[in-house]
């Protein structure tokens, strides 16, 4: 017995095990500054775009194009490995696709420096992108190189580390550390390690309370809505919500993954001839949306959700808004910039929302837009539990955790009728095969063998 009590005061006071709790909660406390101030310079970039276009809208037509150019042939030069939402480079690592070469390479300082930068740039230049999945792709890098750097073993880095990076990458990124918790668990855990995972949750829950405090208010990500509930009318919209926004998500996840497979040849010879033509689209969608379709589409979900049903203020967006959003979006994504398909998919989600809410009586409508966004995102990214937990939690809306689910659950199961395969797992997927061709192109030997059934 007493030595059994030595024993446990040895592994408590053991170096190692302090040394790798510090860097899980000070990386994750890391990442959370980070993310905060990479949400204050994303917003500023919006901001810059959409008053530049309010002052002078003919500059779409040249500036969106010129500056999908330029990060498209940064990307390419100096940061290869950053293009993209970041997840499916980060599930890669995970899962150890490539070896520590290839994890080594998409989780560096440089490539997380790139990753800021260049989604920055994309959103002051019009693009309808988010920086949410670039937040999970930084936390990743952040906290795998942090781990290597002192040291740790590799039972950490391979997949602790880089799951609380991912996990505080959601919570800082929505201010959401129960989503992120749910993330890293239903998104990137394929095989998870009961032994972390104190550490990997309470490095998720400091990095959102981290970016919580740096923001100086404990805000919801999109306000508070207004959500009257009729349960006579709420399970339809949960049967219309779910159905609608999963296969409408599901369309949206199959044009992006097979668009990125089938453009994949052509943009290897001419990427900035592509990125020319996604932009000049970009512009002109835009340009349609008045405006509305530029950007991550925080400010026309924050304004639907906000608005909706409510008699103070007026929704601008219109009928189409969620159309234009989605092939923006989509132009977006096919340019080959860095840049995430969170923020723009809930916004589409919302838009969706505020169309179907004209089915149902007026007194239901923000619970309708509330189910319109989980419904399609979904159905865009096939994870339920993350979706309604990441809504619920944005909104402030407790009282629709049923209804939320349902509906998650519902346009979970509609949007696999169109895209078979998760969007990150195949993104990922395209992202090897694509790795695979540049080796062969360029004459190197592949360092590792490629598994076509494996899943990224």
């Amino acid at each position: 017995m007493r030595q059994q009590i030595r024993l446990r005061r040895h592994r408590l006071f053991k170096t190692t095990l302090w040394k790798t709790r510090l860097i899980f909660w000070g990386g994750a406390v890391l990442v959370g500054i980070v993310a905060a101030i990479f949400a204050m310079l994303g917003e500023q970039g919006d901001h810059f775009y959409r008053d530049l276009y309010a002052e002078y809208p003919w500059l779409s037509f040249v500036i969106t194009p010129a500056g999908l150019m330029l990060i498209v042939w940064l990307t390419r030069k100096f940061f290869t490995g950053a293009e993209g939402s970041g997840i499916p480079q980060t599930l890669i690592a995970i899962e150890g696709r490539g070896g520590r070469a290839l994890a080594e390479q998409l989780l560096s300082f440089r490539i997380a420096i790139g990753k800021v930068l260049l989604t920055v740039m994309g959103l002051f230049s019009g693009a309808s992108i988010g920086r949410e999945g670039p937040t999970v792709h930084l936390g990743a890098a952040i906290m795998y190189s942090l781990g290597r750097y002192v040291h740790l073993p590799a039972r950490y880095l391979e997949r602790g580390l880089i799951m609380t990076g991912g996990g505080a990458g959601i919570a800082a990124a929505f201010n959401t550390p129960l989503a992120g918790i749910v993330f890293a668990i239903e998104e990137m855990a394929r095989s998870f390690d009961r032994r972390n995972s104190s550490m990997i949750l309470v490095g998720v829950i400091l990095a959102g309370m981290t970016a919580i405090y740096l923001h100086q208010d404990n805000y919801n990500y999109y306000g508070t809505s207004p959500v009257d509930i009729d349960f006579s009318w709420v399970w339809l919209g949960v049967i219309v919500c779910g159905v609608v926004g999963g296969l409408s998500g599901g369309a949206f996840s199959y044009v992006l993954i097979n668009g990125t497979r089938k453009l994949r040849p052509l943009v290897q010879r001419h990427y900035l001839l592509v990125a020319a033509v996604c932009g000049l689209i970009i512009a002109l969608i835009g340009t349609l949306s008045g405006g509305h379709a530029f950007g991550t589409g925080y400010i026309e979900a924050k304004q639907i959700v906000s608005c909706t049903g409510s008699d103070s203020c007026v929704v601008e967006t219109g009928l189409m808004y969620p159309v234009y959003k989605i092939l923006a979006t989509v132009a977006s994504y096919l340019s080959g910039i860095p840049g995430g398909i969170f923020a723009p998919s809930l916004a589409s989600g919302a838009g969706l929302g505020s169309d179907l809410a004209m089915l149902f009586p007026p007194e239901l409508a923000s619970t309708i837009v509330i189910l319109g966004m989980v419904g399609y995102f979904s159905g865009v990214v096939q994870t339920p539990i993350t979706a309604f937990v990441i809504v619920m939690e944005m909104t402030d809306n407790q009282d629709l955790v049923l209804a939320l689910m349902a509906t998650s659950l519902i346009a979970s199961g509609a949007s696999k009728l169109i895209c078979k395969k998760p969007i990150y797992y195949a993104l990922a997927e395209n992202f090897m095969t694509a790795h695979h061709l540049a080796k062969k192109e360029k004459g190197k030997p592949e360092i590792f063998p490629e598994d076509p059934g494996a899943r990224a």
